[in-house]
């Protein structure tokens, strides 16, 4: 809640006054224990970690790599050339794996 620093300062009655005011506007409103929510609706559109995802199926085009790429021999990435740190025995580690 915002508090406006501005506003001039009640004293201890006009606080009391206050809450007398407010206890008797509550005590006059009834409190609703229904729930107009519907639980299982809300339920479904909840995606939880680990769900079983075996029925789904997944769209994803693979690409060969290019001509100005590698695979690291260390994590399998296909990294850019840009990205060698170094050549052993024919196979290729990227600068992450050799930082």
């Amino acid at each position: 809640m915002a508090t406006d620093y501005d506003a001039p300062r009640k004293t201890e009655e006009d606080l009391n006054e206050d809450s007398i005011e407010e206890l008797k506007t509550r005590r006059t409103d009834k409190p609703s224990a229904v729930v107009d929510e519907d639980e299982t609706e809300l339920a479904e559109g909840y995606e939880l970690p680990g769900a079983d995802l075996s029925g789904e199926e997944l769209l994803v085009r693979v690409m060969p790599a290019q001509a100005d790429e590698f695979t690291c021999a260390s994590c399998f990435l296909v990294r850019h050339r840009s990205q060698i740190a170094r050549e052993k025995d024919g196979l290729i580690f990227c600068k992450d794996c050799e930082g």
